[in-house]
């Protein structure tokens, strides 16, 4: 960081995208401004959610109304299930106006900063108020770049990120990109992970997690 002008430091690692580098200490490091209008990915991650739910819990009363003779017909068929129809299509619209005011509680960015390993990819969660320029400079504080610190300077940057996701690649069970919204769906068996990239990193990105998780996964490793 440039102390006269608290200009972000440019990284000094070697580049091997745009936006992707290769940090000092052998992690791949990017940043990604997510503008929450235009990139629905979010909104619809939430949406699969909440349907999962109404459809775990749809089959379970339809199951039991079926064991206890209330559903005889097709008319009582959808007794049961107009109710379900009309919660879910209540929370389709509560669905859209939270999203739309935690989108703008966030000024329309998502901003988020990646690390890569062979072992792992890890989604950092960065403060609403962080804008891109910044994070390019804070990713190169994250590496220790300029003072050869890094476990002091990744202190700082964890404790100032909201929150991360980590994908280990050997565990990884499913993997399906999205180009057209910019995201790598990365699976565990009871946790999801969205890393994006923009569409000059993207290859490399989706490339290096496909040649790093099992093949059953949709990936290029043999185990």
């Amino acid at each position: 960081m440039d102390g006269r002008n608290n200009i972000p430091a440019a990284p000094t690692g070697t580049r091997i995208t745009k936006n992707v580098w290769l940090c000092s200490d052998g992690v791949y490091r990017w940043s990604y401004e997510m503008d929450m209008l235009r990139n629905p990915v979010i909104l619809i991650t939430v949406w699969k959610v909440l349907g999962l739910s109404f459809g775990i819990v749809y089959l379970f009363t339809l199951f039991m109304d079926l064991i206890q003779g209330v559903v005889r017909s097709l008319e009582d068929l959808w007794n049961t299930s107009k109710v379900f129809l009309i919660l879910i299509g209540v929370f389709f619209v509560i669905g859209i106006v939270a999203y739309l005011i935690v989108a703008a509680s966030y000024g329309w960015k998502y901003q988020v900063l990646f690390e890569m390993t062979d072992e792992y990819v890890k989604h950092i969660q960065m403060p609403k108020q962080v804008k891109k320029a910044e994070a390019i400079g804070w990713l190169t504080a994250f590496a220790g770049l300029l003072s050869g610190k890094a476990y002091m300077v990744g202190l700082g940057l964890s404790a100032s990120a909201k929150s991360t996701s980590t994908s280990e690649f050997s565990k990884v069970r499913k993997v399906k990109s999205r180009r057209i919204w910019h995201t790598i769906h990365v699976n565990h068996l009871l946790e999801r992970n969205q890393i994006y990239a923009e569409k000059e990193d993207f290859d490399f990105v989706e490339r290096f997690i496909k040649e790093h998780v099992p093949a059953k996964a949709g990936g290029n490793k043999q185990e």
